[in-house]
């Protein structure tokens, strides 16, 4: 209650009619400040296969070596989900098993599902779904959402309107991905498959009241210029309408259909990623700061304020890059490439989860969680734990 209102309570309240105190509470009520809702991680888990390939295993496939891989990467070592027993959904669903104990809840609990993965195991249904089956959980909604190396933090900003709004209470928001099914194999693709692996991770997201913790902002952004420099093309509907004659995809000429997917297709290896390095480089160091600063200045908070810096794994010089031009210490930011490669969606919550567990995230710390990615795609969320 205000000073001023105790005030006129205390004079002309005690002792006198119940009408001066029905008037006052009209009083009290019309300057009660509303409540302000934000959204919090109630529980976090994360899960990675059992299968590690090393850099020396996947000379096996390509011309490379731990040297080279580890020069332009960062990366020593990733992990591969099983040919067959495992899928992006079944990784999901024990990252969300361990994310939900935390939480104290149950899978009954959970109201809304929000899934992000590139790597789904149906082109359709979703994921989300199937997490939804495979956990038995009530007929709640579930989302999907695509927006690669940037997904957790598009996935997190959505979760986060439910909540605000009084939607749900409950929500969990799951990002895994499994690489390993469809990458290039062989010296022709070593750029890219070198760099991924497979992974997942989830948090669940509740309501919190009148506190400075929580979700502070996120911030979203992309640019669709560039969107062939970091793509998979094929399967896809594209026709090679956007790129002026250049051909991504040799279909067959039919009056109707046979276009997803054709012998020319596999045998031109159309039907896998793409990815110009050093273009996505360039770009990637100018909005990683970009929006982790964003987020900072729209929040009144400078780098000096950060606990720690949990920045999609894409490539571990990225990070040094954008720790040494934000002058950040070795202990403000965390990196774990070296161990898991890039597992895009699943990287921010991995790493995440794992900082939390080693104690490097405590009560009341400043986090920045930022990402980019293919579209170009670019997000931030600050938070306070």
């Amino acid at each position: 209650m205000p000073t001023f209102v105790k005030f006129i309570f205390k004079k002309y309240v005690v002792g006198y009619y119940s009408t001066k105190i029905d008037f006052l509470y009209i009083i009290y009520l019309s300057y009660k400040l509303p409540v302000m809702i934000r959204t919090k991680i109630a529980g976090i888990g994360m899960y990675v296969p059992e299968n590690v390939v090393t850099n020396n295993d996947l000379l096996k496939y390509m011309d490379t070596s731990d040297e080279w891989i580890q020069e332009r990467t960062g990366i020593k070592e990733r992990r591969y989900a099983d040919r067959t027993g495992e899928t992006t959904t079944t990784m999901g669903v024990e990252a969300a098993k361990i994310a939900i104990e935390r939480a104290g809840l149950t899978n009954s609990d959970i109201d809304f599902i929000v899934f992000a993965t590139i790597c789904p195991d149906y082109y359709f249904p979703g994921c989300g779904v199937l997490l939804q089956r495979a956990m038995q959980m009530k007929d709640i909604g579930a989302l999907d959402v695509r927006n690669q190396c940037s997904g957790f933090i598009y996935a997190l900003s959505v979760a986060d309107q439910f909540i605000k709004t009084g939607m749900y209470k409950n929500i969990l928001l799951v990002a895994s991905e499994k690489h390993s099914f469809g990458l290039d194999f062989s010296t022709r693709g070593r750029n890219i498959s070198v760099i991924f692996g497979d992974g997942a991770g989830a948090v669940v997201l509740q309501p919190i009241e009148d506190t400075d913790n929580g979700i502070l902002s996120t911030h979203l952004h992309s640019d669709g210029n560039n969107a062939e420099i970091l793509a998979m093309y094929n399967p896809g509907t594209h026709a090679n309408h956007w790129m002026n004659g250049q051909k991504l995809a040799d279909f067959d000429d039919a009056g109707v259909g046979e276009m997803f997917m054709s012998h020319a297709m596999i045998d031109n290896a159309q039907n896998f990623p793409n990815m110009d390095g050093p273009a996505v480089f360039k770009v990637a160091v100018e909005k990683f700061p970009e929006v982790i600063l964003e987020a900072l200045n729209t929040n009144g908070y400078k780098t000096s304020d950060l606990r720690l810096l949990i920045p999609h794994q894409a490539n571990l010089r990225i990070s040094q890059f954008i720790q040494k031009k934000l002058r950040l210490s070795d202990e403000q930011v965390y990196n774990n490439i070296q161990q898991y490669g890039n597992t895009t969606a699943a990287s921010i919550p991995i790493a995440l989860c794992e900082a939390w567990e080693k104690g490097m995230i405590k009560d009341g710390d400043l986090v920045c969680l930022a990402a980019f990615g293919s579209g170009f795609t670019w997000a931030s969320a600050l938070l306070r734990w």
